[in-house]
């Protein structure tokens, strides 16, 4: 058995696989404001759930930037330089607990559920933050894998700033007082697809990926925005750096638990070989 561990700004999963990939039951919880409140709600969940029996890893995916095992800094929850590795250590015995970015382990879910894995893929996730994962070959890229495209900073209204402080899913809330699947406007719709546009201006002439993947609570709403969304970039791109293939995950609120499975399979599998 593999336990999978998504934590978000607001909430977090807690998910098993067995190593064949099936998924099994899942628990849903707030994710506490403090690191210290965090630690011990999810180290009471896990032994009272899994204590006793064969676990062969536990992947937890925090939202900011994981340098072995610590969390730098993690913009939406305020923590910084949380020794997660070591607060989770022996949780569960002797098993492994391994820690990594959420939208890197997305990003590997979503890039291998392609029907064809590219050279290059941006996994792009628009949620309560903006967080990216950039995947070469299949795999986590080691050298990119501490980026944060959603703290990118471009012009939006006259300001330089932050994609992520006016394109989140948060933003989308505080600007039109409604959540996603309550606005019905196609006006709207046209208006958050600029807004997200904005950071792709950066990635895509610097990283030219073949796919971007777009997930999160606001990739469920893909298809309200999708098209003005390529047409802003085909429109504003430079002629000589196409548009890459941009899709909506497969699994935009699992994607995170299905990477945290696929890391722990690498990872156990690079282990003993």
């Amino acid at each position: 058995m593999l336990v999978t561990v998504d934590t978000g700004g607001t909430k977090t999963l807690v998910a098993s696989f067995s190593e064949d990939g099936v998924l099994g039951a899942q628990i849903k919880f707030p994710t506490p404001p403090k690191s210290a409140d965090y630690v011990t709600l999810l180290r009471q969940t896990l032994v009272e759930t899994y204590g006793g029996q064969p676990v062969e890893a536990v992947v937890v995916a925090l939202p900011g930037i994981i340098k072995d095992g610590v969390a730098i800094w993690c913009n939406n929850l305020k923590w910084k330089n949380f020794d997660a590795a070591s607060a989770l250590k022996g949780v569960l015995g002797d098993t492994p607990v391994l820690i990594e970015n959420d939208a890197n382990l997305a990003g590997l879910a979503e890039t291998r559920a392609l029907h064809t894995i590219p050279p290059l893929s941006i996994y792009v996730t628009v949620s309560t933050g903006i967080g990216t994962g950039i995947i070469t070959n299949g795999r986590i890229d080691p050298s990119l894998r501490y980026s944060e495209g959603g703290r990118a900073l471009v012009e939006f209204d006259g300001v330089v700033r932050e994609w992520e402080s006016f394109a989140s899913g948060r933003v989308i809330y505080d600007v039109y007082g409604k959540y996603a699947r309550d606005i019905k406007s196609k006006r709207t719709w046209n208006q958050i697809a600029d807004r997200i546009s904005r950071g792709f201006f950066v990635l895509i002439p610097l990283l030219q990926p073949d796919v971007i993947i777009i997930g999160g609570s606001i990739g469920t709403y893909f298809e309200k925005y999708a098209d003005q969304l390529k047409n802003i970039l085909k429109e504003k791109l430079p002629a000589h750096i196409p548009v890459p293939k941009i899709v909506q995950a497969q699994h935009p609120e699992q994607a995170v638990i299905y990477g945290c499975y696929y890391y722990a399979l690498d990872s156990l599998t690079d282990t003993t070989s």
